[in-house]
């Protein structure tokens, strides 16, 4: 299908969205919030660092999904959400290091244990690759010192295209592949000079290409490239060429995320402010609607199946580890460095934004968090269905193994509501979206939440039978 007969299918999609904020599922403006977990990153209270670990114990197999975060950029893209230190000399990335290491140890006295045994590793950012070859070689040597890799299943990195070429890049992907790695995620964003541009990305569309082709060379064979829908800017035509040319790049996976302008970290990005003073700029919803719809139909075409959520390969075994066990399987995970989170079976903890608060409580011998929750069984029971449910089924076994509870005993009306529909698919062991209902699955997921943690305000929905302020009482 040539790009017009795919546009003109995508508006199935649109008609969707439009018959769904009637029924009061998607707002009105069509604005969204990420359901990344329950309850939402930015609505947590403060926490002292001595409540997080009461009353937990260690999972049962002793292993945890490990996340380390470098917070650091040569450019602030416009669509970040998250603070990160801009063009840090060599001495400050050295002394976050040697914070980041102290606290991996905070952790492992804080947990009794002599070293974490890994489920899975991702290391991003920021940028980690931001790290000169020396700096990268000693991140990878703390992380071996405290962490034990033979259980590990995959060793990933999100990286930016511009760090992985020349001699330096060459050294890093050396680095990456001589301690297990085996799969890498580029933030490539577009195939558009003009759109990177605008984002403030530090790198050209060639740059993209010539990045996939260094990986390969290194031994990846799981590559993936993550790109960026509804940006001012774009239009149908030039995002389908970006979308085309990342098919055609060899890349082994393509991620596509819808532009966040909501903030759903600890910063508010340069793209927010930009909505507030310049929302003429701004795509309207159906445009985007038919772009991601679009993109899925010429995905599928060119032999691409979603594996998780947003995540499109040739190969179902192609992967992310890391978000599997994390968002689908919810193992216990802990996140090391600035602005991370910690998800541990019952509980939720962030470390501060700031580096002068992360540091203060690292060199104190303290967990580095400021904020969390210990969830009650309500919110348990809610975050056990929601990220499962977002990112890829739920197992009914497995869900009341984790709860004790039947999920079609807790929520009976919204599971209805959703098959009644066409959102949802269920039978005997398993409650999955339909094509339709992963495509809104954002919206859907906060038929879950409670009235208080809904995203938007009652006046943006309509007052329809999926409308969430209304099915939250069920």
């Amino acid at each position: 299908m040539n790009d017009q007969e795919l546009f003109e299918l995508a508006q199935e999609r649109v008609r969707d969205l439009h018959a769904l904020q009637g029924l009061g599922l998607v707002p009105a403006d069509g604005d969204f919030f990420p359901s990344v977990h329950y309850p939402p990153i930015t609505m947590y209270n403060p926490m002292d660092p001595g409540e997080l670990l009461e009353g937990y114990d260690n999972p049962f197999v002793d292993k945890f999904s490990i996340y380390l975060h470098i917070p650091f950029c040569e450019h602030r893209c416009e669509f970040c959400h998250y603070p990160v230190g801009l063009n840090a000399s060599a001495l400050r990335k050295e002394q976050y290091l040697d914070m980041l290491a102290k606290e991996m140890d905070n952790w492992l006295a804080a947990l009794g244990l002599d070293r974490f045994r890994a489920r899975s590793v991702l290391i991003a950012g920021g940028t980690p690759t931001s790290l000169s070859p020396e700096l990268f070689a000693r991140l990878h040597a703390d992380l071996a010192a405290r962490v034990d890799l033979e259980p590990c299943t995959q060793l990933a990195y999100d990286v930016h295209p511009g760090d992985l070429l020349g001699p330096d890049g060459r050294e890093r992907l050396r680095i990456m592949r001589d301690y297990g790695s085996t799969r890498l995620t580029i933030g490539a964003q577009s195939f558009d000079d003009t759109i990177l541009e605008r984002m403030n990305r530090g790198h050209g569309a060639d740059d993209v290409q010539r990045a996939i082709d260094a990986c390969h060379d290194a031994g990846y064979d799981d590559v993936c490239i993550e790109f960026i829908y509804g940006y001012p800017g774009q239009t149908y035509a030039s995002w389908m060429d970006t979308l085309r040319r990342a098919i055609a790049s060899g890349a082994e996976e393509i991620q596509l995320y819808r532009l966040k302008v909501v903030p759903y970290g600890d910063f508010d990005g340069v793209i927010t402010k930009r909505r507030r003073l310049q929302d003429e700029e701004f795509l309207p919803v159906d445009l985007q609607m038919t772009m991601k719809q679009a993109s899925i139909l010429a995905l599928n075409q060119a032999g691409f199946d979603e594996t998780l959520t947003r995540v499109f390969s040739k190969n179902p075994r192609l992967y992310s580890h890391y978000a599997s066990d994390q968002c689908c399987k919810l193992h216990d995970q802990l996140g090391f460095g600035l602005a991370t989170f910690s998800s541990l079976r019952d509980r939720f903890s962030i470390t501060p934004q700031r580096f002068a608060e992360y540091y203060d409580l690292v060199q104190g011998g303290r967990i580095p968090i400021n904020r969390g929750q210990v969830r009650s069984a309500d919110e348990n029971q809610r975050w056990n269905a929601i990220l499962p449910l977002k990112n890829w089924k739920i197992h009914k076994r497995y869900y009341a193994m984790r709860t004790g509870c039947q999920i079609n005993d807790l929520y009976p009306r919204r599971i209805a509501l959703l098959r009644e529909h066409g959102l949802l698919y269920e039978d005997d062991k398993i409650l999955q979206l339909t094509p339709k209902g992963r495509f809104f699955a954002d919206e859907i997921c906060a038929l879950f939440y409670t009235e208080s943690y809904v995203p938007f305000p009652r006046e943006n929905y309509a007052d329809g039978p999926l409308d969430p302020y209304r099915v939250v009482n069920f």
